[in-house]
């Protein structure tokens, strides 16, 4: 093993968008980085998670498109969904992201070292066989799916192997009612595979919006994704003819494969956090305090691997206001509590601030709603509806939430979220001029509210 001393002013484990984000901002404020990888360079969302996922999403849609197109005018409009090439083209992708990311290290001037890199104390990490040295550490080693949530689950496939699918299943049993669940299943019943969500819950998407979730079932029943909703899992089995979950109810489901969407948990395996003097919480994720330290002098972290709010763009702001605060002389702190985030289901959700649910709990708020048919889909004869929730302030008229389901919700939701960030009120939206005709105008049509509630003292 070869030995450096403090060669370095910054070692940073984890070459995912936390990571490099931190890696680069540091070494714009001058200082020294290296940057330990194990895998791929991306890490979790470029690689097999956000980005390839997505690339899934819109192959998906052109099913809903080609119908469309046909009520627009156009003939012979038709197609066969081809995986193996759906997969071999987003691998080329993956691959041209990568070396992107490779690329901006090495113009902002950072070390890349590929390889499992564990702590050793005093600012001492080893990469390999090769020992390097720092004053600051920064984990950003991410998450990865929960294997062992039921007995049986690690024979089935995460959304890591389904992104590498060459060829659709006929069938598919998607086990679990969050984020990842959700989407693959709208994903696949897109492309054709009959699809069971199961889950604990009788709604998707806990934590939520409850009118969301609700409008969320609806729309996964209508294109033909059956919910089995309700019911505990008790075992998982993988045999010769397909899979099969067993519920506390008795019931059993079966399909042809299986995808475990259960949850993920922080990659600290290996690390030898213990040793160096890193403590985990009962998840097992690493705890830091408002600016990522720590209990460990010297290591810092952020990311998926902290738990806080486990979201590409919160991990990239926590790497960066670490960097801005250790090396930029600009002390920076994420503040958690109003991060927008979207599911991109089929129709997608998007939303930002207070659910309903939470907002009663602190004091009286007003709802204003907005639900109708689309102009592009009921043009096509669809059902398929947009609806809209501002949760308003029922003393100040502050806008404390933005909630939506509909084509387009992240990218009108994104833009939305500014304005809660500024502290926009309700007189504010009823100000703005709104663009006609599009779904958007209407959160700033919203006249009068569509309920008023009082301050829910008993609500926990």
């Amino acid at each position: 093993m070869t030995t450096a001393s403090h060669t370095h002013d910054l070692l940073v484990i984890g070459a995912g968008s936390g990571g490099v984000a931190a890696a680069r901002r540091a070494a714009a404020h001058g200082a020294r980085v290296l940057i330990a990888e194990a895998d791929r360079v991306g890490g979790t969302c470029v690689i097999r998670g956000c980005v390839p996922k997505k690339l899934m999403m819109y192959a998906a849609g052109y099913a809903q498109a080609f119908e469309e197109a046909r009520a627009y005018g156009w003939t012979d409009v038709s197609g066969h969904f081809d995986m193996a090439r759906w997969a071999a083209a987003k691998a080329s992708e993956i691959d041209r992201l990568e070396a992107i990311y490779r690329r901006l290290l090495a113009d902002s001037g950072v070390e890349l070292a590929l390889g499992h890199a564990r702590l050793q104390g005093d600012g001492r990490v080893v990469i390999g066989t090769r020992e390097v040295r720092a004053p600051r550490v920064l984990i950003a080693t991410g998450g990865a799916p929960a294997r062992d949530t039921l007995p049986g689950l690690a024979q089935a496939m995460t959304s890591d192997e389904v992104l590498n699918l060459r060829e659709l299943p006929a069938s598919l049993l998607v086990l679990g009612g969050g984020y990842i669940a959700v989407e693959f299943a709208s994903i696949l019943a897109g492309l054709g595979t009959a699809v069971t969500l199961a889950m604990r819950d009788t709604l998707p998407l806990r934590g939520f919006d409850a009118d969301l979730r609700r409008r969320l079932a609806s729309a996964l029943s209508a294109r033909g994704i059956t919910l089995a909703g309700g019911q505990a899992m008790q075992a998982f089995e993988h045999g010769p003819d397909g899979v099969a979950l067993h519920r506390a109810d008795g019931s059993v489901l079966r399909a042809a494969a299986a995808l475990n969407a259960t949850g993920r948990q922080p990659n600290t395996a290996g690390l030898s956090l213990s040793e160096a003097g890193v403590a985990l919480d009962s998840r097992g994720a690493i705890v830091v305090d408002a600016d990522s330290r720590s209990t460990a002098p010297g290591i810092w972290a952020v990311g998926d691997v902290t738990q806080r709010v486990n979201l590409t763009p919160v991990a990239i702001a926590e790497g960066r206001a670490f960097a801005d605060t250790e090396f930029g002389g600009r002390p920076m702190r994420v503040d958690h509590r109003q991060v927008a985030s979207a599911v991109f289901t089929d129709p997608p959700i998007a939303t930002v601030g207070l659910s309903e649910e939470a907002a009663v709990r602190l004091g009286p708020v007003d709802i204003y709603e907005a639900d109708f048919r689309p102009m592009k889909t009921a043009f096509a004869g669809h059902e398929a509806r947009t609806y809209m929730k501002l949760v308003v302030d029922g003393l100040d008229e502050r806008v404390l939430g933005v909630h939506m389901i509909g084509a387009d919700a992240p990218e009108i939701v994104q833009s939305l979220a500014v304005a809660l960030s500024c502290g926009a009120t309700k007189r504010d939206l009823d100000r703005t001029v709104a663009v006609h005709p599009t779904a958007a105008e209407e959160f700033v049509l919203m006249r009068t509210p569509a309920r008023r509630l009082p301050h829910d003292r008993t609500a926990t």
